[in-house]
């Protein structure tokens, strides 16, 4: 088991645990960009990291009752297809095709400069929704939006393992604005586990998933997370969305360049 591995998977959870975002976004960039991981390889393995640590949190938020549950089955509607279609279109196409990779890499890149937008902007985009009751969606166009909007995530989701976190969290406090932080973290964490798990045995399929390497960040991550939760309180939220938001766009421009 590579300390590296394990020492990225800490660094990783640390961020995750002190911002509540960039576990994806951070750890498939990595694996790609500093350690040579093949794209495809590097996504498969992230969603089956993504689907375990999400179980855990989707119980916690269960227990306390912050899972909207109708949003969950909508989003799924649309997800879950959509990741199953997207399964078969890297399986049809290759995965270990050499374009295929760049179009993932590009995918990933893509994937990261939305996160940030999400990070950055969440706040102003939740306000110009909020100042115009016009602006949201009720009734059947509100279901429509959020299959929608599953679906989307879905394909991005399976192709980059990025989209289920920031992007996800943002899509629902614009088309859901009444719904409570805690109520949004959970319900974006809620779907994501079974999105996550269908793209991971998909990716499994397809033989571009590293078991070993699994095993180490998992290990890092745990104490990561763990002490990253308890460091959040003691640095200020502004401060570490723009560090992350500024080593994100890097990352991007990094994977694209």
């Amino acid at each position: 088991m590579s300390f590296t591995y394990i020492a990225s998977g800490f660094a990783v959870g640390l961020l995750v645990g002190m911002t509540g975002v960039g576990g994806g976004s951070l750890m498939t960039p990595i694996l790609t960009l500093l350690f040579g991981v093949q794209p495809s390889v590097a996504v498969g393995t992230d969603l089956a990291f993504a689907s375990l640590t999400k179980t855990a949190g989707t119980l916690t938020h269960k227990v306390r009752g912050t899972v909207r549950w109708d949003i969950v089955r909508l989003l799924c509607v649309g997800a879950l297809p959509a990741a199953l279609l997207a399964t078969i279109g890297l399986k049809l196409f290759g995965t270990l095709n050499k374009e295929i990779g760049q179009f993932i890499r590009y995918s990933i890149a893509v994937s990261v400069m939305l996160t940030v937008v999400a990070i950055l902007f969440r706040g102003k985009m939740l306000a110009w929704m909020l100042a115009d009751p016009a602006r949201q969606l009720h009734g059947r166009r509100l279901s429509a939006a959020t299959v929608l909007a599953g679906a989307i995530l879905g394909v991005l989701v399976t192709i980059s393992s990025i989209g289920a976190g920031a992007i996800g969290a943002t899509l629902l406090v614009l088309m859901y604005p009444r719904l409570t932080a805690a109520e949004v973290a959970g319900t974006d964490i809620a779907y994501a586990v079974p999105l996550t798990a269908i793209a991971a045995f998909g990716h499994w399929w397809l033989g571009s998933i590293d078991w070993a390497l699994l095993l180490a960040l998992l290990v890092g991550s745990v104490p990561g997370i763990t002490l990253g939760s308890w460091a959040a309180r003691a640095v200020p939220d502004r401060f570490l969305r723009g560090l992350l938001a500024t080593t994100l766009t890097g990352v991007a421009f990094k994977l694209i360049s």
